[in-house]
């Protein structure tokens, strides 16, 4: 199985997720072909042992423990993963929030790469590819998808392991000249309820309050995000003012009040020599159902933490939802003509 940042050199599937595959060319005398759908080529070129491809455009990847995950092909979208975390034969249990809006789900795990330069997604109609999968006697299970923008070629890699998911992209600059890019992969993970969430690790680290980037599967928009919680128990007609930092101070950061913060060094620390970098790591904590999940970052600068507050019922569901992930968003990346930037986060767990 190749490591998290070492991709085969495959040719891309010459398939297409907007058309279905050609049938190729027969006698007048000879019955009808049976047409091929994309579902039933990916199946035949991409499918193995625990890799599954189903309609509308669809991957689902379970490991040997019965760990799944269910990934949209079309836009590169992780809408399930329910991992084992009980012993008991059904202790499955899903991890990421997720909401139906018409035909699109927003939650889940998203990848997000916004240009700074024109203020925009770079991956706004991108048309993903399947360019490779691999298993590893289905206790690793990775896939991996491709696209272009412009002249970025992006490439993303989900991968699943018994008690872990990874997600890592990397993109590669073509053009002529450098381009600074705010990327991120964030995560829409579900809380039994609202009290008794929150997160341990980041004591000790500066953070801004700052709207999250803008994504097509964001579950609350950037001015969503920022207004304050001024209704319920945990409400406050303050809130916290952009732009001014602060450093956490508690072991564990409740999530009950609304939040959406950035954790990171501040921009001037960063121009010098040395300087303080956010934990790697921490942990979710999921009182409601006993259940602690760790957030990994590699490659990017920062790391968001985003609670609903009062808006925790926006979508009439019964359970409370936290929206986080590494990124780099206070200061974009630099990726120079000919270079190659990499980034991951890894959810894993070990509840067993």
């Amino acid at each position: 199985m190749a490591s998290l940042f070492s991709f085969s050199s495959l040719l891309q599937p010459k398939v297409s997720f907007s058309s279905p595959l050609k049938p190729k060319a027969v006698k007048a005398s000879i019955s009808a072909p049976q047409t091929q759908t994309i579902t039933e080529g990916l199946e035949e070129k991409f499918g193995r042992k625990g890799i599954k491809f189903s309609e509308p455009n669809m991957v689902e990847l379970k490991v040997r423990n019965g760990s799944s995950l269910k990934l949209s092909l079309s836009d590169a979208h992780v809408v399930s993963y329910q991992p084992k975390v009980y012993w008991k034969d059904d202790g499955f249990e899903e991890v990421l929030y997720t909401v139906e809006d018409g035909n699109k789900t927003r939650g889940g795990v998203g990848l997000v790469i916004i240009n700074e330069e024109e203020a925009s997604s770079v991956l706004s109609g991108c048309n993903w590819t399947v360019k490779d999968t691999d298993s590893d006697a289905i206790d690793a299970l990775q896939i991996e998808l491709s696209c272009t923008a412009g002249f970025l070629d992006i490439t993303y890699i989900v991968s699943l392991y018994p008690v872990s998911i990874a997600t890592a992209v990397v993109v590669k600059n073509n053009g002529r000249k450098p381009v600074s890019l705010k990327p991120g992969i964030i995560s829409s993970l579900r809380f039994k309820k609202r009290s008794g969430a929150g997160i341990q690790g980041l004591k000790g680290c500066s953070y801004c309050p700052s709207p999250p980037l803008s994504s097509p599967f964001e579950l609350l928009s950037p001015s969503e995000a920022m207004k304050a919680d001024s209704s319920g128990w945990f409400g406050s007609e303050d809130g916290e003012k952009p732009g001014i930092w602060a450093v956490e101070d508690s072991v564990i950061t409740l999530l009950e009040k609304k939040m959406s913060r950035v954790y990171g060094a501040h921009p001037a620390e960063r121009l010098k020599a040395v300087y303080n970098t956010p934990p790697s790591k921490f942990e979710t904590i999921d009182q409601g159902r006993g259940l602690f999940f760790r957030m990994i970052r590699m490659g990017f600068e920062d790391m968001y933490v985003g609670s609903p507050g009062s808006m925790w019922d926006k979508f009439g569901k019964q359970h409370y939802f936290l929206c986080t992930g590494p990124a780099s968003m206070l200061v974009p990346i630099d990726v120079d003509a000919g270079e190659t930037w990499r980034g991951a986060m890894v959810i894993e767990h070990d509840n067993l």
